[in-house]
């Protein structure tokens, strides 16, 4: 599926996004969504004509895993973690680095549309922790997601240790993804990413929206 987007907007999205009231929601939450999208299509394809994935690896992923699948797709799901949260585009471009990872690290992992909402909240709320100054509280990101604190607790916890704690992301391997993600946009018709690295100062708003906290639209995985 083609993305309106342009890489030169997607660039300038990543790094000079505005956060100002009304800003609309990062380019680059479109672009995570339709490759983690195209990833899940070629996983459902490979595991029809693959035997499963190894018994410890499929023992560990069950974390991850939900009793059944989420009817909220990949994008509406990234919106509302930014609806709520308001990370910077640069947290969603680690997050997909991070992603990256964790498949590298667990070759019998794959991502489908019973784990996929799990892993994004876990990897989204791990990068924004690595990336911003000032961040929410374990327990408010597992509102966000729909799930308890515990399970939050425990869904960061092994990921980083199936990760191997492997967290940093030096600015090369940043410019890549963006590169990465830019050359996907400009093969669909094109994009730009935003890569703005928020300073604590403009971090500060978010307190202002803790009051939206009771008001927020529930869901479960």
């Amino acid at each position: 599926m083609a993305l309106p987007i342009s890489p030169r907007s997607l660039r300038s999205d990543v790094y000079s996004y505005s956060y100002e009231e009304g800003s609309g929601t990062p380019l680059v939450i479109g672009v995570v969504a339709s490759l983690i999208e195209r990833s899940m299509a070629r996983n459902h394809r490979i595991a029809k004509n693959c035997m499963s994935m190894p018994r410890d690896s499929r023992s560990r992923a069950l974390v991850f895993e939900c009793r059944e699948a989420p009817d909220m797709s990949i994008q509406c799901y990234l919106e509302r973690i930014f609806r709520y949260t308001k990370v910077g585009p640069s947290v969603y471009v680690v997050a997909y680095v991070y992603i990256d990872r964790f498949c590298q690290q667990n070759p019998g992992f794959r991502i489908s549309l019973r784990n996929v909402h799990r892993l994004l909240i876990t990897t989204v709320m791990v990068a924004s922790k690595y990336v911003e100054d000032m961040n929410y509280r374990n327990s408010y990101y597992a509102r966000v997601g729909g799930l308890t604190t515990k399970e939050m607790n425990q869904l960061e916890l092994d990921f980083l240790f199936m990760m191997g704690f492997k967290c940093h992301v030096n600015l090369s391997v940043f410019e890549s993804y963006c590169c990465h993600l830019e050359r996907e946009v400009s093969i669909g018709g094109g994009y730009h990413i935003e890569r703005t690295l928020r300073c604590a100062e403009e971090l500060k708003s978010k307190q202002s929206q803790q009051a939206s906290f009771n008001q927020m639209a529930r869901i479960t995985l």
